[in-house]
């Protein structure tokens, strides 16, 4: 976790350097504007890193999560726009260049007064500029007017997604092994609630309350619930007890459980009437084995994944299916012989085009798609990581349907 910070505020420090250097320095010239400028992107900077730092310590400190947080989704999105803007401000300064050095006419020339001394900048009278200065900065600012815009629509457009009502998704999936009688089986899947400073008590509540109107012969809650200890966000975890479903609520270790004290969580949410896999499986009633194993994170903690303790030695005409929180645990799943994975952990890349870098780790980052023979579906999740914002990937729960062949 250590090293995730050092590398992350490397990160944003160089960020912050090029979006000063694109906001501050090309549109301004040396003086107040520029010391302004540069004040209020440092000040960014230090706010981002308390943020990411402090809230960690202190579940208290909302103000400065929701500061610190909403700076973190603009300053992608002014990144990712004034990248996009590259090349065409490029074009336009070439072209305005080229446009300056334009050689006059030679009756201009005939007609020019013997040459005098050179002008320097220093002498230049005040409020005059050369004119390729002038249209280099009336490029530069456009292009900073034009992704702040872009960034504050796209920034309030995902707040609204993110602390929105999550969407209801329905997916029937057909398991080849899943007895008749089990037909229409219903799984009701949640994953990254991220209950923290941001996400507290009411948004349980309605996540619950959604959850309790599917009328699910199973809850699964895959990974990712919290965003603290239990000393934080124990009482605000609370309305988990009122999850209904037929035969039980399960419950596997997200990463974020890693950071916010594992054992201490599976011990709350056991208290809490959700059943936890560790590693283990179940059999269900009418022919369904469910499995869980902890996620991958755990091995840095010596509670890592176990396959072959979950899925082994099982009956290999029944169906099982498995939850795993990240997507990229079904290759090992699939070596298994597991039917089904529901995973979440990706938030379906939660800001676009934030979802092309999970591509890049994750094997699936939304919705349906089978590897290496085993099926496997992915949740948007539930909450938010970080920013209050989504693009692109609204959060969501999920009732999936086992259907017999």
């Amino acid at each position: 976790m250590a090293f995730f910070l050092i590398f992350a505020l490397g990160v944003a420090a160089a960020i912050h350097y090029y979006l000063w250097f694109r906001l501050v320095r090309s549109t301004t010239r040396p003086g107040r504007a520029r010391r302004i400028g540069t004040g209020l992107v440092v000040a960014a900077l230090v706010v981002l890193i308390g943020a990411l730092v402090l809230t960690r310590l202190d579940a208290n400190l909302e103000w400065l999560a929701v500061v610190g947080y909403l700076w973190l989704a603009v300053m992608f999105y002014l990144l990712v726009t004034l990248a996009v803007l590259e090349i065409p401000a490029f074009i336009a300064k070439r072209l305005s260049a080229r446009t300056g050095r334009a050689a006059p006419d030679a009756g201009a020339i005939a007609a020019a007064p013997a040459p005098a001394e050179e002008v320097t900048d220093d002498d230049r009278p005040a409020g005059r500029t050369p004119s390729g200065e002038s249209r280099r900065l009336f490029v530069a600012r456009t292009v900073a007017i034009t992704a702040g815009v872009v960034a504050a629509g796209t920034v309030g457009f995902g707040v609204t997604q993110a602390l929105g009502r999550p969407v209801l998704k329905r997916r029937q999936i057909a398991l080849a092994k899943l007895p008749r009688a089990m037909d229409g089986y219903r799984v009701a899947l949640v994953s990254d609630i991220h209950l923290g400073p941001l996400a507290g008590r009411k948004h349980i509540e309605r996540i619950v309350e959604i959850i309790n109107g599917l009328d699910a012969d199973i809850v699964t809650v895959v990974g990712d619930l919290v965003d603290g200890t239990v000393a934080q966000l124990g009482d605000d975890a609370a309305p988990l007890r009122m999850l209904r479903s037929k035969h039980g609520a399960y419950f596997v270790t997200g990463n974020h459980e890693y950071y916010s004290g594992y054992e201490e969580w599976i011990q709350e949410v056991t208290e809490l009437g959700l059943k936890p896999l560790r590693n283990e499986r179940v059999a269900l009633p009418g022919g369904l084995d469910l499995a869980g194993v902890n996620d991958v994170t755990g091995a840095g903690f010596d509670d890592g994944p176990d396959f072959a303790k979950a899925l082994d030695g099982r009956d290999p005409a029944k169906p099982v299916v498995l939850l795993a929180h990240q997507p990229i645990q079904v290759h090992d799943a699939a070596k298994h012989g597991v039917d089904l994975q529901l995973s979440g952990h990706t938030h379906g890349g939660q800001m676009a085009p934030f979802n092309l870098a999970v591509k890049l780790q994750q094997p699936v980052v939304s919705g349906y798609d089978t590897i290496d023979g085993t099926q496997i579906y992915v949740t948007n999740g539930a909450g938010f990581w970080g920013p209050p914002v989504r693009v692109g990937a609204p959060p969501d729960i999920t009732l999936v349907e086992l259907r017999a062949p």
